[in-house]
């Protein structure tokens, strides 16, 4: 349909209240909302001359049809609306996605083991503590326990530097123990990061005890120094702890809500208090709109109706226009009243501007990020001779080990951004042996016969969202002319044919050196710091998620290298087994009517399973 013919459509709508679902050409649901009226807020998308911002617009340009669901009331539009969109996640609908995903604090595996605070797990060896849903939470632990025992927050490597240089101003001011000055055992050392972690996983109450007992016996063996150390641990903690302080009452249960904006996008900010003190922050960005009323009018019963915890009090900067059916689907699932409202003065007022003023400076650092790299891509382009700034840029790395096998890595940047959603893990079908290059080919041909699939499943009607039916702006392999030749043959015909291709040459000492075009021809990109270092980025995190992909393969085989040792069982068999059971160690501990129920192994098979490794044991 046409838009006058969908706005024809609106005009004939009664006025009362309800849902509305607008589809695209391919039936595709793309937005969801609610209306008080709904002839007047459907009209009024359809109605020529009525000002749109971007995101709306473009919804409206991919219009095809409507239909509408007629409700009782204003709060049965409201609960439906929720639950149709979380249903259908329409494109052209708010996603309520933060920037956290689960948190971890990471103490690595060594003889000077250090914490710090991480948002992503690797198979390195390392102890996670975690995960933790809140990344604020997780990284005010972090720090809390790195101060609360001095533990050191620089690069330097121990026991290789201790001794080497001058403390740094951490030690001086007190923040840190000043391992490096060669003074802490350790033992000691060991003993703090072990405090930490347990500050950390159980709270201040036991680790205090513990440290006033040490502190006396280091005392008694004349041991001052250690009994110095240990004191200072627990004037810290006692220090830090009180600093945590009361901001409201300890009875109150409050979220604070605001929302600012710039021409092109808005942030929500949610400040979480519980027992009167700061325990979270939460910020949602939306880009390509403007309209902070009609963001906060979706936003909050969205937040707040889906999975959210809902609180006593929710104080906010303004109140959505749908105001009394929000606050009786809050009552509804809370299964108690809640106040909703906006505070004139006093405690919960400054609160108030607080999440406003981080909302604001949010946006202030998403727009400095945003200017930062659309000049990192303009750059790149310019060196490279690319028509148009790469947004999507796609880095294939081949990684090796002992036996012949080879694995493929490929990490995707979007505007300038890792983009864990576009990044593939590919382990070679048709090469046999060693081969960099026919690995590369072999990786290179199956990405652009993905791309034609579901190019022409697009084509058809069946839009995707996996990364493959996208199109990178440019590819980029780890290598030299004969990794880009290899990788241009096998594009030849193919509909990534067209997409620029480079390689990324390292010097003697494993660091970026230049850029190889699809000619063979070097161009020299350390005179351009900002490309220099952007293309040293992509190709260290390349080399890293393939080589940690890589490790993630030996270890699998070599865990089913070790149940194939078991008479009658092969690798199928193997794979199933650890498929189920996750680990060899659980195999070994399963009994024979658990290991029954893995797919291909009978009764007999796991009797015989059962057997060998008890009768190893």
């Amino acid at each position: 349909m046409t838009k006058a013919e969908l706005y024809q459509k609106a005009c004939m709508l009664p006025l009362l209240p309800g849902v509305y679902i607008i589809r695209d050409k391919s039936d595709t649901i793309i937005y969801i909302g609610k209306a008080k009226r709904l002839r007047i807020r459907v009209s009024q998308y359809f109605r020529e001359g009525v000002p749109h911002d971007n995101k709306v617009s473009q919804m409206i340009a991919h219009a095809y049809a409507f239909d509408v669901i007629v409700c009782q009331s204003e709060f049965e539009a409201l609960v439906l609306e929720a639950s149709q969109i979380k249903a259908h996640t329409p494109k052209y609908n708010i996603l309520l996605k933060d920037d956290k995903g689960y948190s971890y604090i990471r103490v690595t595996r060594e003889d000077w083991p250090r914490l710090s605070f991480t948002l992503q797990k690797e198979e390195d060896g390392a102890e996670y503590i975690g995960p933790y849903t809140s990344s604020f939470a997780a990284r005010q632990m972090a720090e809390t326990a790195m101060d609360a025992f001095l533990l050191p927050r620089c690069s330097k490597r121990f026991p290789q530097e201790i001794g080497k240089g001058r403390p740094c101003l951490n030690a001086h001011i007190g923040k840190c123990m000043a391992v490096c000055s060669g003074k802490i055992s350790c033992e000691t050392y060991n003993q703090a990061v072990k405090n930490a972690v347990h500050l950390i996983r159980y709270g201040k109450k036991d680790i205090l005890k513990t440290l006033n007992e040490r502190m006396q016996e280091a005392s008694d063996r004349l041991e001052f120094e250690t009994a110095a150390l240990l004191r200072d641990q627990i004037n810290a903690i006692t220090k830090l702890t009180a600093g945590q302080k009361v901001v409201v009452d300890p009875d109150v249960e409050m979220d604070v809500v605001a929302l600012a904006g710039t021409p092109d996008s808005v942030c929500a900010a949610v400040l979480r208090f519980r027992e009167g003190r700061l325990t979270d922050k939460r910020e949602f960005l939306f880009h390509d709109t403007s309209d902070i009323d009609a963001v906060r009018e979706e936003f909050l019963p969205r937040y707040y109706l889906d999975d959210e915890q809902i609180p006593k009090i929710i104080a906010v900067d303004a109140l959505p226009p749908d105001v009394d059916a929000l606050q009786q689907a809050l009552n509804q699932k809370r299964g108690s009243e809640v106040q909703l409202y906006v505070p004139q003065r006093g405690d919960k007022a400054h609160l108030v501007e607080m999440a406003h003023t981080n909302a604001v400076e949010r946006l202030a650092r998403e727009s400095g990020r945003y200017a930062r790299e659309e000049k990192l891509l303009d750059e790149l382009a310019q060196v490279l001779g690319l028509s148009k700034p790469p947004r999507a840029i796609e880095s294939y790395d081949i990684s090796n080990w002992g036996d012949g096998s080879s694995v493929c890595g490929m990490v995707t940047f979007k505007d300038g951004k890792p983009f864990k959603a576009g990044y593939r893990k590919f382990k070679m079908k048709t090469v046999a042996g060693t081969d960099d290059y026919a690995s590369l080919a072999e990786t290179v041909s199956r990405r652009a016969a993905e791309y034609e699939k579901y190019a022409a499943q697009a084509e058809n009607g069946q839009s995707s969202g996996n990364w493959f039916g996208q199109k990178p702006d440019l590819l980029l392999m780890d290598g030299g002319r004969g990794q880009v030749s290899a990788a241009k043959e096998a594009l030849a015909g193919t509909a990534l044919a067209d997409v620029p291709l480079y390689g990324m040459v390292k010097d003697d000492h494993h660091r970026t050196r230049a850029i190889v075009d699809s000619d063979g021809r070097e161009i020299a990109i350390n005179m351009n710091r900002g490309t220099f270092t952007f293309i040293t980025a992509i190709q260290d995190e390349t080399h890293r998620f393939a080589n940690a992909y890589r490790k993630q393969q030996m270890k699998q085989k070599s865990y089913s290298s070790t149940l194939t040792e078991v008479p009658g069982v092969g690798p199928k068999t193997a794979k199933a087994l650890l498929a189920q059971f996750k680990s060899v160690g659980a195999v070994k501990e399963a009994a024979p009517d658990q290991l029954e129920n893995t797919p291909g192994v009978g009764k007999q098979l796991a009797q015989t399973i059962y057997e060998y490794f008890h009768r190893e044991a």
